[in-house]
């Protein structure tokens, strides 16, 4: 056998892992490696992992529950595909025609989406975190506000406030996103920045009628000078203080548990 043969064949067994075995699926990945054509192919479950999918044309395929991690399907037509369910972390998509797509619950962490045409796609509980290139127009204010949430939670201060002030680019008035941004501040020691976050998370939950929002913040605000003030005097006294963070990790669970 020709090495050419050989390698093509272990291309093609490992692009066909994980399809289950039935003979019109494993004809269309082979027609779609060969050709790299497969319009309305049955290629649900496929394990398609560093795939090079350049420019194909999958138009109408079924690609649910697909594994596509790293795929490169820049330029691909995968107008009216149904990609529900699939593994597109990290893939390329730039380029891509995805319109009319199927991509509920799809999970497209990381994915490269620049320039791709998305009109008409179902992003009904997709995974977007991290996707480079999307819209912003696809994404709610909520949704900023729960990746930095998220981000926060994981250590991740600067990213989690970046995620917070592209929900107050969209939603100006969300009172909760500033009280998460005030904490976000003071862990990273800007003690100004998140005492006038937190006075502003005061007024706008006020003007919302939300008295349990007001008084996290007011809390917050005064908790900030409080622990400075006992801070700076335990430094003088040679002492550390940790209270405070306590403090901060205890209302943090307070505004997650109250959805603020």
């Amino acid at each position: 056998m020709k090495l050419q043969n050989l390698a093509s064949l272990t291309l093609f067994a490992t692009l066909c892992w994980g399809v289950p075995a039935r003979a019109e699926n494993l004809q269309h990945v082979q027609q779609l490696m060969s050709t790299r054509e497969c319009q309305s192919c049955d290629l649900s479950r496929a394990g398609l992992v560093f795939a090079n999918l350049s420019a194909v044309d999958l138009t109408g395929a079924n690609l649910s529950l697909a594994n596509l991690n790293q795929a490169n399907l820049s330029g691909s037509n995968l107008a009216n595909a149904d990609l529900s369910g699939a593994v597109l972390v990290r893939a390329n998509l730039s380029g891509a025609d995805l319109s009319g797509a199927n991509l509920a619950g799809a999970d497209l962490r990381e994915a490269y989406l620049y320039g791709a045409n998305l009109e008409g796609a179902n992003l009904d509980g997709a995974t977007l975190q991290g996707a480079i290139g999307l819209p912003d127009e696809l994404i709610s204010a909520e949704q900023f506000y729960a990746w930095g949430v998220a981000e926060y939670q994981q250590g991740n201060t600067n990213g989690a406030i970046a995620y917070y002030n592209q929900a107050l680019d969209k939603r100006p008035d969300y009172s909760a996103v500033y009280l998460a941004r005030s904490l976000a501040h003071y862990r990273l020691g800007d003690e100004e920045q998140a005492i006038a976050d937190a006075n502003r998370a005061e007024q706008l939950f006020a003007a919302e009628g939300n008295e349990n929002g007001r008084l996290a913040s007011v809390q917050l605000a005064e908790g900030i000078v409080e622990a400075q003030e006992a801070l700076d005097e335990a430094n003088e006294r040679g002492r550390g203080g940790g209270g405070f963070l306590s403090f901060i990790g205890g209302l943090a669970s307070l505004l997650l548990r109250f959805g603020l």
